[in-house]
């Protein structure tokens, strides 16, 4: 049953807990030695933020996170401070009701300025580019691979952070000399070290991780995941039982909302348009479905 009754959580403000950033779908909150992370039920599409949410879906995006960080610990340590058995600070619970499920303490990392992002895959924005010059972020590619290919490895495309528009590919050298040589290399070896075990877990559950996008910062010296890790957001999601080369795949995100607003006509400037329920529930539906094929049980 699709949970459409229950009110999306679109805007929050916690009176006396100051509030440093209000991201597409994350708020975050200052706690003086740690920050506070709320995924709200916000969805965005070609860089607008619909007007209404997604009920259920910032507790999706926190859940899948923290399974995640549980299953990546060995291989990377990451800016996680609670774990959803933890009781909140008292500070908070006064939100406990707004705050459950979708929140989460985290370390006061310095984030680094690229996106890490790991392609297994050809698609998206990688599958335009390799039409053009058959390379993805100046990777050359062998010849003759179809829309939603398997790549014969994968590999690290990173991309600029934008704080307004879409973040844009660079090239590896970009990247170094954004960052540093050190760590981007670093960050290049943990993303697809993560990649290669995540999609190999995620496989086993029949999903494949065509793609997905990473967030590091530094931490007491060295290198940590942060941000969200493997989620729908984050990731192109496929079924795997419906996968087939040469075409664009179902997904387990918002396509269902990126495919009701092609069909609109909408300029894809703000204001952006008001969601119908089917495509809330369809979309809610594929979140939900992924949370459940990865954790093995429902939210």
């Amino acid at each position: 049953m699709i949970l459409t009754m229950n009110a999306p959580l679109l805007t929050l403000e916690l009176p006396g807990i100051t509030k440093i950033k209000s991201g597409k779908v994350r708020d975050i909150f200052d706690l003086g030695d740690s920050l506070l992370f709320v995924a709200t039920d916000r969805i965005s599409a070609y860089d607008c933020i619909m007007p209404n949410g997604i009920p259920l879906k910032g507790e999706v995006l926190t859940q899948i996170s923290h399974f995640w960080f549980d299953q990546l610990r060995d291989i990377v340590p990451n800016h996680r401070r609670s774990t959803p058995d933890q009781s909140l600070p008292r500070v908070l619970e006064p939100f406990s009701a707004l705050l459950k499920g979708r929140s989460m303490i985290v370390e006061k990392a310095q984030p680094l300025a690229i996106e890490c992002v790991v392609r297994g895959y050809l698609a998206g924005s990688g599958w335009k580019e390799y039409q053009r010059s058959q390379s993805v972020c100046g990777i050359s590619l062998p010849a003759g691979l179809q829309e939603s290919e398997e790549l014969p490895e994968p590999i690290f495309t990173p991309a600029t952070k934008a704080e307004t528009g879409h973040d844009e590919n660079i090239s590896f050298a970009e990247a170094e000399a954004i960052v540093g040589a050190d760590l981007a290399t670093q960050a290049r070896q943990l993303s697809l070290a993560i990649y290669d075990n995540a999609r190999h877990f995620a496989a086993q559950k029949g999903i494949i991780i065509a793609d997905t996008k990473f967030e590091f910062g530094l931490f007491e010296g060295r290198l940590i995941l942060i941000d969200e890790v493997l989620t729908p957001d984050s990731s192109r999601f496929w079924p795997k039982e419906k996968y087939v080369i040469g075409k664009s795949q179902p997904s387990f995100d918002k396509q269902f909302v990126r495919d009701y607003l092609d069909n609109l006509g909408w300029n894809k400037q703000p204001p952006a348009p008001f969601l119908p329920n089917d495509v809330v529930d369809s979309t809610q539906a594929k979140y939900l479905q992924a949370f459940k094929l990865l954790t093995g049980r429902s939210l």
